[in-house]
């Protein structure tokens, strides 16, 4: 199966091969471009590109200008890189098509995490069959979850819940997030019905709960 292409345009080259290094090794292929103009004559000359992190503040053209150029011709997803938290250049993104913003600095695992969540729910990433993290391996298509070579009885909740945190590792997970993508959206109930699944989920779990990472305030996360 081909690899999903991601073009990374940042004028830092050490920015560039930091992304590049973790997105490769997350089994992406990766193309290249120091500024707003090579991005966008290797954005047309590469059709199959499957996502672009773009950031903002280079030299000549901007970020924002080559993401309202590629929105002419293509809805593909585009994730902004920014050095500021600048709440009208963030609005002024969305509003010209971008999918996220990410402020640098950033951890590129959860920029890898973000990329295939995006690319997952625009369905040109291939779900996988079998997730693997800290030691717990989760097979979606047999309904298993195995630790230390044991497999461990979960609820078909319990199970959908932990396959989320897997999916969507380093990832800060709020309840309402949480309930609107494990839970039907027109669930009524207490978030808090959330925490009991965790405490239970994190029990079966023995050890390896200490995975799931409470966000004091808001929610989870899942963490190597």
């Amino acid at each position: 199966m081909d690899k999903c292409k991601i073009l990374v345009v940042d004028d830092e080259s050490r920015m560039r091969k930091l992304v590049r290094d973790f997105l490769t090794k997350s089994g992406f292929e990766v193309l290249e471009a120091a500024d707003g103009i090579e991005a966008l004559n290797v954005f047309d000359a590469n059709q199959d590109i499957a996502l672009v992190i773009l950031d903002v503040m280079m030299p000549g053209k901007d970020g924002l200008q080559v993401c309202r150029e590629i929105r002419q011709t293509s809805q593909i997803p585009v994730i902004m890189l920014t050095a500021k938290s600048d709440e009208q250049t963030e609005l002024k993104g969305f509003d010209l098509g971008a999918d996220e913003y990410i402020s640098k600095p950033f951890s590129p695992r959860i920029l890898v995490a973000r990329v295939e969540a995006i690319l997952r729910r625009t369905n040109q990433q291939p779900a996988e069959t079998q997730l693997e993290s800290g030691g717990v391996l989760l097979d979606k298509a047999a309904h298993r979850v195995i630790i230390d070579g044991k497999e461990i009885d979960l609820s078909y909740k319990e199970f959908e819940l932990l396959t989320y945190f897997m999916e969507n590792q380093g990832i800060a997970l709020s309840r309402e997030k949480i309930l609107n993508s494990v839970w039907d959206y027109d669930y009524f109930g207490d978030a808090r019905t959330i925490d009991t699944h965790v405490k239970k989920l994190r029990s079966k779990m023995g050890e390896k709960g200490d995975l799931i990472k409470t966000i004091w305030g808001m929610g989870y996360k899942w963490e190597e």
